[in-house]
């Protein structure tokens, strides 16, 4: 904890802003025409899970308060309750999520720019170039100290929220109850729809845990942590559902189903071709600004690991600022072949996997740490029908999470975990 005195630390808004920047990526401005199809009924699907995503969020909250100083999140709960071995599953698979996660947010920024500009849509020497450049100038934020980069995400989560603000409050002026019927438009019974909504609604909150990881680099992290996690989390769920419902408000269904943009066909019934744009640069800056909170959460998590000795010592290593450039600089490379893959021939299919199987390794650390609450808080609480309650709804839900990730992802998943074991049997056998 010493070596951080020196290093200015993240306060409440800069940390519930690296929630919020974290979970709210471009992804969002799709959604809506992806609940299209199951109508109304979908906004069951996203409160359900919603609900499942604050119960994870109240538990990250608490192994906060338990755990303040652990820096890593998952991984360091995961090892405080479960061991070694478990805390290495978590962080190999985190670390993995994260950088093949970070080149898909970086491809989304660059499809969002080539609105305004067509030729990094066109040309895919101009596209790659682009996303290098945002992926290693956001690298180069992050290493300039963890402040630089919390200013960033500060900036641009208030930025990415502006256009959703102005759709939902603008939005109302054009809302028609008419376009939620029928209800339930899928063929499916009530049951079977909102299973499905929920699932693809789910992956929307990943991230909730993301102020846990920097903790060291947090004021009063005991205090801050907790409430920067379930206001994130809050904020974020008033955004999605109110968002989702308004845009569906406002166009109707079956032409909602077929939008490509369904926030920027909102904005344009609102104020026009300028109120599209606004959106487009909304998407731009929501992939921005999730890309450089990602980056930063990279770096930490891999660091916390290798200072347990279950990761290689480079990760541990940092600069003069306080940051584990060279883990973090690691991690941007394979980001960076991951993007090459995305625009070479014959790879796309194969990249397309991959961002599918860190849904996988992302439901896998909260299914760990809410098994590793449970065991904690029983030795030290007497409300132990609480904590049951509580763990036990955490981890029934991350159950459901990675069962409704599919069984390719599940599969390929487990494979990828069990990639990583001969790295754990080594950096063990060395540290004997």
């Amino acid at each position: 904890m010493d070596e951080n005195k020196s290093v200015k630390k993240l306060g409440l808004f800069t940390a519930t802003s690296l929630v919020i920047g974290n979970m709210i990526g471009a992804g969002i401005f799709l959604m809506p025409s992806a609940l299209a199809a199951y109508g109304g009924i979908s906004i069951l699907g996203w409160l359900f899970s919603a609900a499942g995503s604050f119960v994870l969020a109240k538990v990250f909250s608490n192994l906060s308060i338990m755990l303040p100083y652990k820096t890593g999140g998952p991984y360091a709960y995961s090892k405080a309750g479960l061991g070694d071995f478990a805390a290495f599953l978590v962080a190999w698979g985190y670390w993995i999520s994260i950088w093949l996660a970070n080149a898909a947010i970086s491809i989304a920024f660059v499809g969002a720019i080539g609105v305004f500009f067509p030729v990094f849509v066109e040309d895919k020497v101009f596209a790659v170039g682009l996303g290098l450049l945002t992926i290693w100038g956001l690298t180069w934020v992050n290493a300039l100290g963890i402040q630089q980069s919390g200013k960033v995400q500060l900036v641009t989560t208030v930025l990415k929220l502006i256009p959703l603000v102005l759709v939902i409050v603008g939005g109302l002026f054009f809302f028609d109850f008419d376009n939620f019927t029928p209800f339930n438009s899928s063929g499916k019974s009530t049951f079977e729809a909102i299973t499905i909504t929920a699932a693809l609604t789910l992956y929307a909150f990943m991230g909730v845990e993301s102020a846990t990881i920097p903790s060291e680099n947090i004021e009063n992290p005991e205090k801050t942590i907790p409430k920067a996690t379930l206001w994130g989390t809050l904020v974020t769920t008033l955004v999605y559902i109110l968002g989702t419902v308004v845009v569906m408000g406002m166009i109707p269904l079956h032409e909602l189903a077929e939008s490509a943009a369904p926030f920027s066909d909102a904005m344009a019934i609102i104020g026009g071709e300028w109120g599209r744009n606004i959106v487009a640069v909304g998407v731009a800056i929501a992939a921005f600004g999730a890309l450089n909170g990602w980056i930063l959460v990279q770096g930490q998590i891999a660091m916390a690991t290798a200072r347990d000795h279950l990761f290689p010592k480079i990760f541990e290593k940092k600069n003069g600022k306080g940051v584990p450039v060279l883990g973090m600089v690691i991690g941007s490379v394979l980001t960076s072949i991951m993007l090459l893959m995305n625009y070479t021939e014959g790879l796309v299919d194969q990249f397309k996997f991959l961002i599918l199987l860190t849904a996988f390794c992302v439901l896998i650390p909260y299914l760990f740490s809410a098994i590793a609450y449970i065991l904690l808080k029983m030795k030290s609480t007497q409300n132990k029908g609480v904590v049951i309650v509580l763990g036990g709804l955490a981890v029934l839900y991350s159950l459901w999470a990675i069962y409704g990730a599919g069984q390719e992802a599940i599969v390929w998943g487990a494979v990828l975990l069990l990639a990583g074991l001969p790295l754990y049997f080594w950096q063990k056998h060395k540290n004997r």
